[in-house]
C-alpha cells in the first residue's frame, strides 16, 4: 500500500501554542508570581536604600541643630549669671560709652566712631 505523501508540518504559532500547552499552569503563574516577587524586592531595596539616605540626612541636620541651642543656653545662662555682676554690668556700661560720674572723658582724635570696636559682642539668641 501506498502511502501519499507525509503531511506538511504544522505551522510555527500551532506548535508554539502546543509547548505552550504542554507546560502546567501552576509552572507558568509560579514563574509569574517569582518575576512579580524580584520587581517588588527591587523596589522595596530601592526605597530602604533613599530612606536610610535620608534618615541619616536628617539626623545629622538634628544634631548640628542641637549644638546651636545648646550653645544658645550656655550664652544665656552665662548673661543670666552675669547680669547681677557689677564688675560685667559695669564693663557693659563702657562698651557703650557710659563713663562714671567720678572719671573724666578724654577722647583721641583718632578714636573710632564706635566704642564696640573694643568690646567683645556677644549676640543673646
Amino acid at each position: 500500500m501506498d502511502q501519499g505523501a507525509p503531511p506538511p508540518p504544522p505551522a510555527p504559532r500551532r506548535d508554539l501554542w502546543r509547548r505552550l500547552s504542554r507546560l502546567p499552569l501552576s509552572m507558568m503563574l509560579a514563574s509569574l508570581l517569582a518575576g512579580l516577587g524580584i520587581v517588588q524586592l527591587t523596589f522595596q531595596l530601592g526605597h530602604t536604600t533613599y530612606r536610610s539616605l535620608t534618615w541619616s540626612q536628617q539626623t545629622r541636620e538634628t544634631r548640628e541643630r542641637i549644638q546651636a541651642l545648646e550653645r544658645d543656653v550656655k550664652i544665656l545662662q552665662d548673661a543670666q549669671r552675669n547680669a547681677t555682676n557689677p564688675d560685667y554690668l559695669r564693663e557693659q556700661a563702657r562698651c557703650q560709652g557710659f563713663v562714671g560720674t567720678d572719671e573724666q572723658v578724654i577722647v583721641a582724635t583718632n578714636a573710632p566712631d564706635t566704642p564696640s570696636e573694643n568690646c567683645r559682642i556677644v549676640r543673646l539668641p
